[in-house]
């Protein structure tokens, strides 16, 4: 770098001008350096988008949907119904499972019922052949 200074003694003004073009041409030559170095991004994404006169998929029917609960003691409500007895529970989960489409069981435990009753419930259910079954009101338990 270079600077140009007035002549000591003088009563010229001092002049202190940095030259600046040897610094323009370094950050030049690495900006095309860095545009060379860097590799073409030739990544495409494939993509299947609908057509503009593709007709809309048929509408599906509503599934049944079975609200089962657990009540605080354990006991079975189905569709608002208590169950007094486990057969008659694995009877209505066997109706369940012969039918097609199979229905929905909305499964909706009490905050205070036993883990043992609702893992109890859900076995049946699977040994059954029941396949849709999910938990409703989770958010009971937030706290």
């Amino acid at each position: 770098m270079s600077m140009s200074v007035g002549s000591p003694g003088g009563t010229d003004e001092v002049l202190v001008d940095m030259n600046t073009t040897p610094l323009i041409d370094v950050m030049l030559v690495l900006l095309v350096m860095l545009i060379i170095t860097i590799p073409i991004q030739t990544h495409a994404v494939k993509l299947d988008l609908p057509q503009a006169n593709a007709t809309p998929p048929p509408q599906t029917v509503q599934p049944v949907v079975v609200d089962l609960e657990i009540d605080f003691d354990g006991t079975p409500i189905w569709n608002g119904t208590p169950v007094p007895a486990r057969g008659q529970l694995d009877k209505y989960f066997q109706d369940i499972a012969n039918q097609i489409p199979q229905p929905e069981v909305h499964l909706r435990p009490n905050r205070l019922a036993k883990y043992d009753a609702v893992a109890r419930t859900l076995a049946d259910a699977q040994r059954l052949g029941v396949t849709k079954i999910g938990f409703v009101g989770n958010d009971q338990y937030v706290q």
